[in-house]
């Protein structure tokens, strides 16, 4: 299990401009607290990208990966069920940042 700490993020509204995508759509970035002992850890940092949907009353993760901060290297890894739904709640909190 990944040690998920969110210790700060940015967030955009992404834009649809032919409107052939239903809902709207998010991008954010969360830095992550990563502990030391975790295979994710990098002395750089490790950050999460989020593509999340809200079409209607739904809520989901449309697309995610981990990156390293400074050369944005994509780890791949996966997110348990348990931190996808810390991620979705974080998310839908944050929406209008």
């Amino acid at each position: 299990m990944i040690y998920l700490n969110i210790t700060g993020y940015t967030v955009e509204k992404l834009e649809d401009p032919f409107g052939l995508l239903s809902g709207e759509r998010y991008e954010f970035f969360l830095d992550l607290d990563i502990d030391e002992e975790d295979e994710l850890y990098s002395e750089k940092g490790v950050g999460l990208r989020v593509l999340f949907v809200v079409n209607q009353n739904e809520f989901k993760i449309a697309n995610y990966h981990f990156f390293e901060k400074g050369n944005d290297e994509v780890f791949d890894f996966v997110l348990e069920d348990d931190e996808e739904e810390i991620v979705i709640k974080f998310c839908k909190e944050h929406l209008e940042d």
